[in-house]
Parts: C-alpha cells; sequence; structure tokens
C-alpha cells in the first residue's frame, strides 16, 4: 500500500505523542534516560511549598522573584483557594494526584530543570545575587556541604546541632557553634542541588525547613550558613482565627512528617520534649507480638519511647494501688532484670511483669472485679481485667491503648511458688519462697518497687547464669541483639 506524504506526517506526529506520553507515564526512576528532564541547566529554580491557602503573601513573594527573573513554581497538594492570581510565567504544581489528569503533574521534579533549587518561605523577597551567592557557597564548599541556608527577615538564623537516634524513635537538637549547624532556628531559605532533594524519600513534605534537615541528617550532609538576609514582606496582622488555624495546621503536618520519618519524640534545645506517638486516648505503637518479638526489633528497632513512658506509668499506678491494698507482689521476669541491670524498663521490651500473692488479689477491688470475669476501669482510666491466655490478670493503659503490666498470681506449695498457668517462656519456672522473705525494695522505671531479695541468684536461675550482663532479645531465634 502507498503512504502519501500527509499520512506519513500524521502518523510520525501520533508516534512522537505516544512516546510523550510513555515518558510522563513512567515518571521519574523508572523512564529511561532520553525521558527524564535535562538536570544540567545552570540556574535556580525557586520553589514555593510553604503557605497557607487562607493567608498568604503567595502572589508578591512569586512576583518579586520572577523578576530577577528565575523559573518559579507553586507546589501545593491543589490550587490555593482562595483563587492567587499569580504572576505571568508562574506555574503551580499540585502534587495531589487527580484521576481525570495526567500523571506528571503529581511529579514536580518532572518541571525542574535547572541543576539548583531553593525552597523559599511564603513572605520572602528577592535579593538580585543572592540565589548565586548561595549556589557559589554550595559549589565551593566542603564536600559534604549539599545544603545552605540564608535567613528571611532581620534576625539571624541560629545553628542547631540535631543527632538523630532511629533505634529509639528520637530527634535530639542542642545549640551548634557558630558555623557548625545540622539544622537552623528561624525562617530561611534553603538552596541545594535539585537531583539531591528529588532523591530525598519526601523532598516537599511539611514543614519544609524541618523534613529537609532530618533527611539530610540521615544521609550525613553537610549545611552551611549564608550571612546576607532576604528581606521579608510587610504584612499585616494575622487575625485570632486564622493565627488558631495555622497552629493547628502546622501541629497537624508535623505529626504527620514525624510519622513518616519515623521519629516519636523530639527533645528541644531547652529541653522541652514534643511526643508524637501513641497516647491514652490512641492505641498502641506497634500490634500483635509473635514469638516474643514485637515487629519493631525486626526493623532494628527498640520500643517507642511514647510506649515505654505509657508502662513507666502504668506500673507505677499498678504498683500503688497494689500496696495501698496490702497484696504481696515483686519485679518479675524481664522487669526484674531491667532492674537490676538499668534501674527501669529494659529498652525493647513491651510489656511489665509482677508476681503477686495469689491469696491476696481479693484484697484490691479491682483485681478482685477482674478475677470475677468483669473487666474494670478504675477511676484513672486504667483497665483491669483477667488475661484470655490464662489464669492472671492484666491492667491496660486504657481501653484504647493496650499496653499493660500483666500481674502473675503465685502460691506457695512445699516452700516453692508455684502458679497454675505456664506460657513456655524460658523464665517461667517455679522458684523456692525463700527469695520472697523478706521482698526488699529495689528502683525501677522511676519509682521504687518490691523485688525478690537475691535478684541475681533469682534472675540466674530464669534465665541462667550472667543474665544481667549478657543482654539478648527475648526470642534470639528469631533476632539476636547485635543484628541491627
Amino acid at each position: 500500500m502507498r503512504v502519501t506524504p500527509c499520512q506519513a506526517a500524521l502518523a510520525g506526529a501520533i508516534s512522537l505523542n505516544l512516546l510523550l506520553l510513555f515518558c510522563a507515564w513512567r515518571g521519574p526512576g523508572r523512564s529511561p534516560p532520553s525521558c527524564r528532564p535535562p538536570r544540567g541547566v545552570p540556574g535556580v529554580t525557586v520553589l514555593l511549598r510553604d503557605f497557607e491557602d487562607f493567608d498568604n503573601d503567595l502572589a508578591g513573594t512569586a512576583r518579586s522573584f520572577a523578576s530577577l527573573p528565575v523559573p518559579v513554581l507553586v507546589a501545593a497538594e491543589a490550587a490555593p483557594y482562595p483563587p492567587v492570581p499569580l504572576p505571568a510565567g508562574v506555574r503551580l504544581l499540585p502534587l495531589r494526584p487527580v484521576a481525570d489528569r495526567p500523571p506528571p503533574l503529581a511529579h514536580p521534579e518532572l518541571h525542574v530543570r535547572t541543576r539548583h533549587v531553593a525552597l523559599v518561605p511564603d513572605g520572602t523577597r528577592a535579593v538580585p545575587g543572592l540565589l548565586e551567592r548561595m549556589r557559589d557557597t554550595l559549589e565551593r564548599g566542603p564536600g559534604d556541604t549539599r545544603l545552605v541556608a540564608a535567613p528571611v527577615g532581620s534576625v539571624p538564623l541560629r545553628c542547631l546541632e540535631l543527632q538523630l537516634e532511629p533505634r529509639v524513635w528520637t530527634a535530639r537538637y542542642g545549640t551548634g557553634a557558630p558555623g557548625v549547624c545540622q539544622a537552623v532556628e528561624g525562617t530561611a531559605v534553603l538552596l541545594l542541588r535539585t537531583r539531591d532533594l528529588f532523591a530525598l524519600p519526601f523532598p516537599l513534605a511539611r514543614p519544609v525547613p524541618t523534613a529537609i534537615f532530618v533527611q539530610a541528617v540521615l544521609r550525613g550532609w553537610g549545611l552551611r550558613v549564608v550571612p546576607a538576609a532576604f528581606p521579608a514582606s510587610r504584612r499585616p496582622p494575622v487575625s485570632p482565627h486564622n493565627h488558631w488555624k495555622a497552629e493547628n495546621l502546622a501541629e497537624s503536618r508535623r505529626r504527620r512528617l514525624m510519622r513518616d520519618l519515623g521519629i516519636k519524640r523530639e527533645v528541644l534545645a531547652d529541653g522541652r520534649e514534643r511526643w508524637y506517638g501513641c497516647g491514652k486516648e490512641t492505641a498502641r505503637c506497634f500490634g500483635t507480638v509473635h514469638a516474643r518479638t514485637p515487629q519493631y526489633l525486626l526493623a532494628g528497632r527498640w520500643t517507642p519511647p511514647c510506649c515505654l513512658r505509657a508502662l513507666r506509668e502504668t506500673a507505677r499506678h499498678v504498683v500503688g494501688a497494689l500496696e495501698a491494698a496490702g497484696v504481696r507482689y515483686w519485679l518479675e521476669g524481664g522487669s526484674l532484670l531491667g532492674a537490676a541491670r538499668l534501674g527501669d524498663i529494659i529498652p525493647w521490651d513491651y510489656d511489665v511483669d509482677l508476681g503477686i500473692y495469689q491469696e491476696d488479689v481479693g484484697k484490691c477491688r479491682w483485681l478482685a472485679a477482674a478475677a470475677a470475669g468483669e473487666p474494670v476501669e478504675d477511676a484513672e482510666g486504667f483497665l483491669w481485667e483477667k488475661a484470655a491466655e490464662g489464669d492472671f490478670y492484666r491492667v491496660h493503659y486504657s481501653r484504647s491503648n493496650r499496653l499493660h503490666v500483666d500481674l502473675w498470681p503465685f502460691y506457695p506449695r512445699g516452700g516453692v511458688m508455684t502458679k497454675d498457668t505456664w506460657l513456655g517462656h524460658p523464665q517461667d519456672v517455679e522458684f523456692p519462697e525463700s527469695f520472697l522473705q523478706p521482698r526488699v525494695p529495689m528502683a525501677f522505671a522511676g519509682f521504687t518497687a518490691m523485688a525478690p531479695n537475691n535478684a541475681r541468684a533469682f534472675l540466674e536461675l530464669k534465665f541462667g547464669p550472667g543474665a544481667i550482663e549478657n543482654p539478648e532479645y527475648p526470642n534470639p531465634d528469631v533476632k539476636r541483639l547485635g543484628q541491627d
């Protein structure tokens, strides 16, 4: 069949369009090199990300930087509402995929073609040459320099040290020496290489500075501060209602970011703490424990600090209730091991174990109700109930949060303490009653609890010789300490 020139041109146009659609569909990281946007174009793209829909200076900030001129992009989940009249040439990149729109709009990295990108906070005004100065600082700095910050407004940036402790889900801030920063405090423009920004798992998460600093520290990136400042716009005072909305949105964003980054506690430079994990009204941070090995151990982490805090609070509450009622109790199993080793709960433990004299159960009304098969919530919201697995009791942090203290009822038989439920744990063995005659006080989890009178001998009977000096995970056949 003869093909006319017109048909050949039409076929070529269709093929080109199909290739472009294929490149866009493949997205970053999956497309062949020829489909990727070039990264070698000199210059800096300004990316506006941190702003509020209901109260912003987005148009003024975009207009100021577009006058340099540099490419200016506005990245947001959706178009701001109320609508913002963006200057000519400034593009809006919706980040949230929409079913009837082409997918490339959900990938801002496809639209950044320059070698460098600047994350500019709302209300910033451009200064000719300052972005280039930041770029030169980045390119001429030490080899680990991957991030440059410049202040916005008249207040200089404060250098902060940032230490991340992923195993214990914690970020610690401290006051850094001048010029030695892992993070900064204050409003700042951040500049980095485009390839570095979009290699991060959460490149445009908010709040942007915190997200960038944490991910940079995890990668060992160096941060340098340029003292020259960008001016800040003059804006009318924020209304009380908008201030309240902004604070609530900032808190929810920070919580979402910390969840994504695996941080449940921040220790600030002034010693204050921010908590992002579970609480009294939420479920605990981990699910059912299989083979005595919680999921977080398999992920190379220890017990989330919010869970340890809840366990300490529950243990203190239970011990207080037992002592007030005259119930004889003692630290058992891994909890006694933690007390002997650290004076605290073992950092990877997920419950607290106490032994009690079975004949004393009726002395505590909460225990008596649980023994009768009636779960009962006490005046402080702790839930007492009989365990489903056998003849012992559990006190949960709350109805929602099932972190708990296990109470194991023992009784003497021929001078040996025994019980009716055995779960097959290595330490689940009988022991001479002489260990409890008398019981002795022992520091544990921030308070004093009663313990067997010879903790070392008691623990070595249960766990074997050297139990205190040789820590190990609950089930070494599944995961051993040191294999993280």
